[in-house]
């Protein structure tokens, strides 16, 4: 019993319906002699003959029809077992991990929530912060289902898809004596900074390597881990600062006028390989996807 596999069982119960070589042959869409073959082990298997041939086709013995309605069972269960899922997110009952930077869960985060409080109201969804060094451990342990993050802190061996494309603003409390000027690429070079530098508590900012190739070097006198509370500080200060466009909607914050386009960055999910088809997973995937930052 230990040679009988899927593709045999499927051979029986097909020729149990159709009592027809060539017509399970067509069915499955192999040759008669592949079919024969497969008739051969079962018999070996079985210790029995199974069909006897006729001039029309092939009659069951007694032993082969009483195995009809197991074999019929077996069959259904296991094309059950391999169909597709129809994916009812108002039926969903699971819990979901997401970990994400402070700026996801400012910016993307509270319209996303929203969108899938209506359709999946049973869903339970647990965010905690990103843990850069620990991110690897947590996803391969399936601690966390989905990350929201930018590409340089992800391990680049997790499929990713970009939400969207993100700017720098250079920002200064409105009220800076030098708000209304136009600013140089030295003046800002030398002026007080304040970054976030959420990977390491250092004064290196992602715009270093920037200023650097242009001959200049910040002046940061300042860095925080969250970027949540980088426009009150700066609003409170006179530092400078090089904060997301879509975090700009402090009122007390000016956009500095100078002539500096630092690059673009992208914001993306990631996920493990495991949760390529998990239902609930690509579901989550595609909400973010189709939503409007």
């Amino acid at each position: 019993m230990n040679d009988l596999d899927i593709k045999q069982l499927k051979v029986l119960h097909l020729l149990l319906r159709e009592s027809n070589v060539s017509k399970v042959a067509h069915i499955l869409g192999i040759s008669q002699q592949a079919v024969s073959e497969h008739l051969r082990k079962l018999r070996n298997t079985f210790g029995d003959q199974l069909f006897i041939r006729k001039s029309n086709g092939l009659i069951a013995t007694p032993f082969a029809e009483s195995l009809a309605t197991e074999v019929g069972r077996i069959i259904n269960s296991i094309e059950k077992l391999v169909e597709p899922k129809e994916f009812n997110p108002a039926t969903v009952k699971s819990i979901f991990r997401i970990c994400a930077t402070d700026y996801a869960q400012a910016v993307v985060l509270p319209k996303f929530l929203a969108s899938i409080r209506s359709q999946a109201p049973n869903l339970k969804v647990i965010v905690q912060d990103i843990e850069i060094d620990n991110l690897s451990n947590l996803m391969d342990r399936g601690d966390i289902d989905l990350v929201i993050s930018f590409p340089r802190f992800l391990p680049q061996k997790y499929p990713m898809a970009t939400l969207f494309t993100e700017n720098h603003k250079c920002v200064v409390n409105k009220k800076h004596p030098r708000a209304n000027e136009i600013w140089s690429i030295e003046d800002v070079a030398k002026h007080p900074q304040l970054i976030v530098s959420p990977k390491r508590a250092n004064l290196v900012g992602s715009a270093d390597d920037y200023f650097e190739e242009r001959g200049y070097k910040r002046n940061i006198v300042m860095t925080l881990p969250f970027f949540s509370s980088t426009a009150d500080c700066v609003a409170s200060t006179d530092l400078l600062a090089f904060l997301p466009s879509k975090l700009l909607t402090h009122s007390n914050l000016h956009k500095v006028k100078c002539d500096i386009d630092l690059p673009s960055f992208d914001v993306v999910i990631a996920w493990h390989q495991r949760s390529d088809k998990d239902q609930l997973n690509k579901w989550i995937r595609s909400k973010l996807l189709d939503l409007a930052y």
